[in-house]
């Protein structure tokens, strides 16, 4: 098992502090529990116009933004949680959404996803966990339930952290998992690096769609304040009623900040499963993205992202193909509450997978405009 291997390897070295990682509010001492309960929220709407005037009214591969020129209201967010930040804490978190593209997608099976057709709803419960930090060492915590995945640059927005881009990278969408479902442990190991091992259902499932567990760690390291490295890695059968059949998948994730003003990202994928390339061979997928977001000033933003995502078996697009993707879009923050953005976007495909009104073509170019609220 080459990811578990890895992964024994890496939780003994280093752990989870993952970019959907934010600080928590410590509870108050000698006041009651549901007092350090906190409720926010989240509201995000966008447009979208495919610049090549599709006769489906569909953006091909594309997560959120798969509607043509339609005005829609993606996810309403409301997270209710009480934050586990020390020694003996138990908390807890519940993140409750719905909306016209969001729960869709990432709903897992078995949850709002009916396993049999493949369905789901307009609403989903993103997260719902509960911690408890046990008082070992420096403290291990321990979350049971459902959780945001640890892989990727990019993150399924929320009031507490959403992505430099309006629109998903095809490694966000094709290439990564959403949630899992299970158990998480992690522990410090120092004030730079921590480790985190995780047993799960598998990839979106609520429901398991085997009889076998995938097995999640994750490496965070921050070695300077403008540093961050994440390396991730998982394995475990992911197809239904198959427990033989493996699937790996390795991520690194870097985070460079030179100033105030100036970040660069990079994202790294390689994955591949037993038993689905050409003549039932092992199929491969594999992606890297670039990310540089300028900040101007408080308010104003300029952020830019490119990417490659080989899938050389159509094990993840359904088409053997190798994608380009670039993206620019400039940001600005008309109140700490209250985010205006646009997207201009270009993909393209060495096979014609996209749509020139009513004709095949090899590329798309879009333009979004988005609203974001956070309160």
């Amino acid at each position: 098992m080459r990811a578990w291997t890895l992964g024994l390897a890496l939780a003994a070295s280093l752990g989870w502090l993952g970019p959907r990682a934010v600080a928590a509010q410590e509870p108050v001492a000698g006041k009651p529990w549901y007092e350090s309960v906190t409720v926010n929220g989240f509201v995000e709407a966008s447009y979208t116009w495919n610049l090549d005037h599709p006769d489906s009214d569909l953006d091909v591969l594309r997560v959120f933004d798969y509607d043509d020129s339609e005005i829609k209201l993606d996810v309403a967010e409301l997270v209710v949680q009480r934050p586990a930040v020390k020694r003996g804490d138990l908390g807890f978190r519940i993140d409750a959404t719905a909306g016209q593209s969001v729960p869709a997608v990432t709903a897992a099976s078995g949850l709002f996803r009916d396993p049999d057709s493949g369905e789901a709803q307009d609403y989903d419960l993103h997260q719902v966990f509960v911690s408890w930090i046990a008082p070992l060492g420096e403290g291990l915590r321990i979350d049971a339930g459902k959780f945001i995945t640890p892989f990727g640059m990019e993150v399924i927005e929320g009031h507490d952290g959403y992505n430099d881009n309006q629109t998903r990278s095809l490694l966000f969408g094709y290439s990564i998992p959403f949630t899992h479902t299970g158990l998480r442990f992690t522990y410090p190991l120092g004030a730079k690096v921590t480790a985190t091992a995780m047993v799960v259902q598998g990839w979106d499932n609520w429901q398991d769609n085997n009889g076998s567990k995938s097995v999640i760690v994750q490496v965070a390291a921050t070695p300077t304040p403008r540093w961050t490295l994440y390396l991730n890695a998982m394995g475990g059968p992911e197809q239904r009623d198959n427990s033989r059949e493996q699937r790996y998948l390795y991520n690194a994730v870097g985070i460079f900040k030179p100033s105030d003003r100036l970040t660069f990202g990079l994202d790294l994928v390689l994955g591949d499963e037993e038993h689905l390339g050409a003549g039932g061979g092992r199929a491969r997928w594999s992606g890297v993205a670039g990310y540089a977001k300028w900040a101007f000033d408080s308010s104003w933003s300029l952020a830019l992202r490119g990417e490659v995502f080989d899938d050389p078996d159509g094990a993840r697009t359904g088409t053997s193909q190798k994608l380009h993707e670039v993206t620019l879009t400039p940001e600005w923050k008309v109140t700490p509450h209250l985010v205006l953005r646009a997207d201009l976007r270009r993909d393209r495909s060495d096979e014609e997978v996209f749509q020139h009104r009513a004709e095949p073509a090899s590329a798309q170019t879009t333009v979004t405009f988005a609203a974001l609220l956070l309160y």
